[in-house]
């Protein structure tokens, strides 16, 4: 009887055994040959791919060489001397959307592979990635961006799986390995992925884990030794484009990175946007019209859309140009807004002020800082200006951050007070109209020589702009952006800027006559000598000023 029970569990044993053997040849048999859709599938996939639409008129003008990215001369230089060479560096390029960032980082690869002594390949990689919808999971079960490990314990682990054996995914930085990673919008990349990545930037290489990891297991393939213990290449470099300011980004990346900046656009070069793509769509436009498609337009982009819009628009007639009929049409029933160039305002309007501000990196804008002054009891009121705003930190917390426009005007009344003006005998209402961007100490020159205009009566000079923090003693301190500021000047046509005087080396190249001060009673000076030149001698001008309190 034990003869039998032993015969019979050896013949189920190999009849087990015979089972499980032929399972695994299929298994290693479906692993070799390639895997086929099922007829119909595959038809209609090549039923699908085999219908095109035309290419969209964006893509068609996107930029082939550096000449045909408008308005960026300068950033595209810095990005050349950055990513070109024998040591290319990690970049980060600030700027509004649709000014030719993406662009110019995929020309500067090409550009650097051609460049003496640079370390990249002719075949470099350029991987392109979103970081506003870059998924992961937690777990570490997939991850695009950096790679993960598939654990034998998840379903499709394969062979490798069924004996134990955890398998790296490589993700974008390895498939990067040296070239390029872009990430676009790296501003909103989650935090736990931006820690990953500033690790990944030091080490040049993904280091993976596993809990079935096991060093000593021979049945486990070398590669997959060999990615545990030294992990996967990835030795990049980084161009990393955002439209948020440098100081919502993150210190440890900024350290890591080169800083470049993108302007946006000016209505010449909008309309030289315009003016390229009607020509690559087949359509004649003027200069006349492509600087009213500039008006419409915020960004290189829009101007696109709008000529795209405006050429299917002629061609419904039978034209073969572009009329201001298309063009008012379609912003009409796009709901497109018309920017207006703004003009300086005319000398002669007391407690008026060009006053200018910087945000978003590079955008900036010159501002009307207007003072109403009348006898009172020393009142002051800020109007028209960010006094706070709720931030975030990107770990669900939120704080509200006070803007300083109050304190600098309070420094402004009590520097004024320091030039013998009683400001307690007025009360006093500055205003910046349109909800101003003003959000730091930038507009305190501007508000204490509004404030003084209006007390005295005297005009300012409508052709001059200005930008300093002005403190208690009566001292033009140094602000950033200054070079931003002074491009807006010049793009509204005004005669000159005051800027503090250590600025004075931020600005090169300026197109208009930049003014250093020190203090505020240089400023008042300047101001008012212009204002009153047409009408008065220099010694009328002196003696004026001194009766008011200069």
């Amino acid at each position: 009887m034990a003869l039998f029970l032993t015969i019979l569990q050896l013949g189920i044993s190999l009849i087990i055994g015979a089972y499980f053997f032929r399972q695994l040849r299929k298994e290693r048999v479906r692993e070799q040959r390639p895997q086929r859709l099922p007829s119909p599938e595959s038809e209609k996939l090549l039923r699908m791919r085999a219908i095109q639409l035309s290419e969209p008129l964006n893509e068609r003008v996107r930029p082939r060489s550096f000449e045909e990215i408008v308005g960026q001369e300068e950033g595209i230089r810095a990005l050349r001397s950055v990513l070109c060479g024998e040591n290319p560096q990690h970049v980060l390029i600030y700027g509004p959307p649709g000014v030719g960032k993406t662009c110019a980082a995929r020309l500067a690869l090409e550009a650097a592979k051609h460049s003496p002594g640079t370390p990249f390949r002719p075949d470099a990689p350029f991987i392109e990635m979103d970081a506003t919808c870059v998924r992961f999971d937690e777990r570490a079960i997939a991850d695009p961006l950096i790679g993960s490990v598939h654990d034998p314990i998840y379903q499709g682990a394969g062979p490798l799986g069924q004996n134990g054996v955890p398998q790296p995914k490589e993700g974008a930085v390895t498939r990067a390995h040296g070239g390029v990673l872009f990430l676009d919008e790296i501003g909103e990349l989650h935090p736990i992925q931006m820690n990953k990545l500033l690790k990944v930037l030091e080490d040049r290489k993904v280091r993976f884990e596993s809990a079935y990891y096991n060093p000593n297991d021979r049945t486990t393939p070398r590669h997959i030794h060999d990615i545990f213990q030294n992990g996967l290449p990835a030795d990049f470099r980084l161009i990393g484009a955002t439209t948020r300011s440098p100081e919502d980004l993150p210190p440890a990346l900024r350290s890591r990175c080169m800083e470049i900046y993108f302007r946006p656009l000016d209505r010449a070069a909008l309309a030289q946007v315009a003016q390229n793509a009607s020509a690559r769509a087949g359509i004649r436009l003027s200069r006349e019209n492509a600087l009213l498609i500039a008006g419409y337009s915020e960004s290189g982009r829009a101007a696109v859309n709008l000529v795209q819009l405006a050429s299917a628009e002629a061609h419904m007639d039978d034209r073969n140009a572009i009329e201001r009929q298309d063009i008012e049409f379609v912003a009409e029933t796009a709901r497109y807004i018309f920017h207006p160039e703004p003009t300086p305002p005319e000398s002669g309007v007391p407690g008026l002020i060009n006053a200018l501000a910087v945000f978003g990196g590079e955008q900036s804008a010159v501002l009307r800082a207007e003072a109403f002054a009348r006898p009172g009891s020393g009142e002051l009121t800020v109007t028209g200006v960010i006094e706070s705003e709720e931030m975030g930190n990107g770990r669900g917390h939120t704080f509200r951050r006070q803007g300083m426009a109050m304190d600098s005007a309070r420094a402004a009344k009590t520097a004024l007070s320091g030039l013998g003006m009683e400001m307690d005998r007025y009360d006093l209402h500055v205003n910046f109209p349109g909800g101003a961007p003003v959000d730091g100490p930038s507009a305190g020159l501007a508000m204490a020589c509004a404030m003084h205009s209006a007390i005295t009566g005297i005009p300012a000079d409508g052709q001059t702009a200005m930008t300093g923090e002005i403190s208690v003693k009566g001292y033009v301190l140094p602000v950033g952006g200054v070079p931003a500021k002074v491009r807006a000047a010049e793009r509204m046509g005004l005669r000159r800027v005051l800027v503090p005087l250590e600025n004075l080396r931020d600005v090169r190249n300026a197109k208009i006559e930049i003014v250093p001060v020190r203090t505020l009673r240089e400023a008042l000076s300047l101001l008012h000598t212009a204002a009153l030149a047409p009408v008065a001698s220099g010694e009328r001008q002196e003696g004026v000023l001194a009766a008011r309190g200069i």
